[in-house]
């Protein structure tokens, strides 16, 4: 199956930002209209929307509904994978009805472990959970909280839950273009059997052929941020390389 491309919308305060390494005071923005935004990214040919409520991650609860909501209208026929602030059901089945469909746990996973597989059970196939880390251990709340937690072992919680798939985030790299950490998120694939998604750090299309290249050892997709946003990867470009053209 070839590698699928999740372009990143991350939000704060209604716009589309990148941050540095998380860092909400290290925030670029590049458009204060999400939803041209996705439609963007939708008529370029992308199959996958990956948006992250960067408030809502650090406030623990949504913070960006509205924007949300904006790129949900702006791509009714491209599923939109939703990240930040879900820590709850009621918040979980609420965004799952208004049209994501997937949303990814974080914070959660880690916290309140019952909650997540609850969420896997009732929802197949439509949550991910999102695993962040700095040298192998897991981070929460925005990355803001480190924990003594490795990114393997919160993974294999999971592994029998039904979750959809594993979103494994390199902290260190994100937002960095210093290439995309190819060792760890091979070795968290092949140490579970849960699909792996790798984010951070993307800089070129030679990250995304080395990714494609190991496609078939469990890593189903990659999160593209600032390497899109900045002209470095070209949307066609990799569009066709991941498609074999």
């Amino acid at each position: 199956m070839a590698l699928r491309l999740y372009p990143a919308i991350d939000l704060k305060g209604g716009q589309v930002v990148r941050l540095r390494r998380g860092d909400m005071a290290q925030a670029t923005v590049y458009s204060g209209r999400p939803g041209e935004q996705a439609r963007t990214f939708a008529a370029q040919g992308f199959g996958w929307l990956h948006v992250v409520d960067l408030d809502g991650a650090f406030a623990g609860r949504p913070a960006n509904a509205a924007a949300v909501e904006s790129i949900l209208a702006a791509v009714a026929g491209v599923p939109v994978q939703l990240g930040g602030g879900i820590r709850d059901m009621r918040t979980l089945d609420a965004w799952l009805a208004r049209g994501v469909q997937r949303a990814v746990l974080g914070s959660a996973a880690l916290k309140n472990p019952d909650f997540t597989r609850a969420a896997c059970a009732k929802h197949p196939g439509r949550v991910a959970v999102g695993i962040d880390a700095r040298q192998g251990m897991v981070a929460t709340e925005g990355w803001s909280e480190a924990s003594t937690m490795t990114a393997v072992d919160l993974a294999r919680r999971f592994e029998d839950a039904g979750a959809a798939a594993l979103i494994y985030t390199d902290i260190d790299r994100d937002g960095m273009l210093r290439g995309v950490n190819l060792e760890a998120t091979l070795a968290l694939a092949r140490a579970v059997s849960l699909p792996v998604i790798a984010s951070g750090g993307v800089a070129s299309l030679d990250d995304l052929a080395a990714l494609a290249a190991v496609a078939s050892e469990g890593i189903e997709g990659v999160v593209i941020g600032r390497a899109l946003y900045d002209g470095r990867i070209d949307a066609a470009e990799a569009l066709a390389l991941v498609a074999g053209r």
